[in-house]
């Protein structure tokens, strides 16, 4: 039934995307972008031009919570309203199913004219760069200047700059401290405490109460995090899988042990809670599930959806996970034009409004995290409009994480969902259908997959 659920909301999505209605460095960058940090040598790439028909129409979507949506309509109002002969049509929605949709439109070449896309999209859909405009060709519209030349790299597949990254996230904790006090302890500070808040939100809150919700990709990344805490390594290293199955399997035995204590719900409890999303489930909005491991980019839809009278704070790295500075950084997410576009002008004239002019920067804030390009940046900080509990968040996550994020680690094939790898093993380990054992077989079998393409 997931897979049928998921297969209409696609196809549901697809025709929305077809219709015509309706979240690095500090050196400079040049305004070419090219692999390897030669941005001095690329070769020049050819300019597009506004369109001459007078009015026209170009789409843009994105996925999010309630406030990023709240905000990308505004900014991209205000770019109407000073621009009024460029239309802009808007499908946005929650992530659950989106990916599938855009992967569907990507291939069908019937995505919008811009695109929010996740970093590792740009290799898995256009890593021969016939899907994705190369910014290079707009430079005159969208002011690359504003970018670190490390930054933009990140952006790079194919020799072309085919995305504009927003900002760098990585997973933190963050916890509803309302629900703690009510328990009388204080927030995790450390693993130790994590484990026994368990016992204690069940004793004296009820069997409802949980310290932390995970969902299935969430488990993934915390096993990563814990691994790494552990072993010292990164999760892939030279497209290869760096962890034996024996492993692996000590860090499905840790996420077990998060169910066994009381920590996390399962897989079952959550999904039988009927939400779209962690932010929309009633448990997390009355405090029931006190707790996320989520990206800092992300997480302020998780304190807005509290109910009046929660106090939601960000938390710390636990320094007893391991003797290593476990968990990784990543561009958060990206902007693309779609190579087809008739109007890529126009599309990097809206780009540039949404991520680079006062204006636009000024609305959109740090609704998909700590801004990247230096100009979005000081209005933030000069307007006062960075959001403290995001800048926190991502000052800690920087100052502390370790390693890179491969590629490959966010591919369709394991993070999808319903028919994902991540979702396999973590939802069969919490049904009790896998042996840590076994779901670590299956895991190490399907990352090796696809990292051998």
């Amino acid at each position: 039934m997931k897979k049928i659920l998921a297969g209409l909301l696609g196809l549901a999505m697809l025709g929305s995307f077809t219709a015509c209605a309706s979240d690095a460095g500090n050196e400079p960058a040049n305004t070419t972008a090219a692999a390897g940090g030669d941005t001095t040598t690329a070769a020049a790439a050819e300019s597009k031009l506004p369109s001459e028909e007078g009015e026209i129409t170009i789409k843009i979507s994105w996925w999010g919570g309630d406030s990023r949506h709240e905000a990308t309509q505004n900014a991209i109002n205000a770019f109407m309203a000073k621009n009024p002969n460029i239309k802009v049509e808007t499908n946005f929605g929650a992530w659950s199913g989106w990916e599938d949709a855009m992967s569907t439109s990507f291939y069908a070449g019937t995505a919008p004219d811009v695109n929010q896309v996740n970093w590792n999209w740009i290799e898995n859909y256009s890593g021969d760069g016939s899907v994705f405009l190369d910014m290079n060709t707009v430079s005159e519209y969208f002011d690359l200047s504003t970018y670190s030349e490390s930054a933009l790299n990140q952006c790079v597949v194919a020799d072309e700059l085919q995305a504009i990254p927003v900002s760098m996230t990585g997973r933190i904790f963050y916890w509803n401290k309302s629900t703690f006090d009510k328990a009388g302890i204080d927030t995790p500070k450390s693993l130790a405490d994590l484990m026994a808040a368990g016992e204690t939100f069940k004793t004296k809150l009820g069997d409802d109460y949980y310290p932390l919700a995970l969902g299935e990709y969430d488990r993934a990344i915390l096993m990563v995090y814990y691994l790494e805490s552990v072993y010292g390594k990164a999760w892939v290293e030279n497209g290869k899988l760096n962890y034996t199955e024996e492993e692996i399997a000590k860090g499905l035995e840790f996420i077990e042990s998060l169910e066994a204590a009381h920590v996390t719900p399962t897989i079952a409890t959550i999904l039988g809670d009927g939400a779209e999303s962690l932010d929309k489930n009633p448990k997390w909005m009355d405090g029931k599930y006190a707790g996320i491991f989520e990206w800092d980019s992300s997480a302020s839809k998780f304190g807005k959806a509290l109910n009046e009278g929660q106090e939601f704070i960000v938390g710390d790295y636990f320094k007893d996970m391991g003797s290593y500075q476990g968990g990784f950084a990543k561009v958060s997410l990206a902007f693309a034009i779609s190579e087809n576009t008739k109007y890529p002008a126009e599309c990097a004239m809206l780009l540039n409004f949404l991520l680079n002019e006062p204006e636009g920067t000024a609305i959109m804030a740090s609704e998909r995290g700590i801004p990247l390009s230096t100009a979005a940046l000081e209005t933030c900080k000069s307007q006062n409009l960075l959001n403290e509990m995001v800048a926190e968040a991502n000052g800690k996550v920087l100052a502390w994480v370790d390693y890179p994020l491969d590629t490959q680690f966010e591919n369709a094939a394991l993070k999808g969902n319903p028919d994902g790898v991540y979702y396999d093993v973590f939802g069969g380990l919490s049904y009790d259908e896998y042996t840590p054992a076994e779901a670590a077989k299956i895991l190490a079998e399907g990352v090796t997959e696809v990292l051998n393409g």
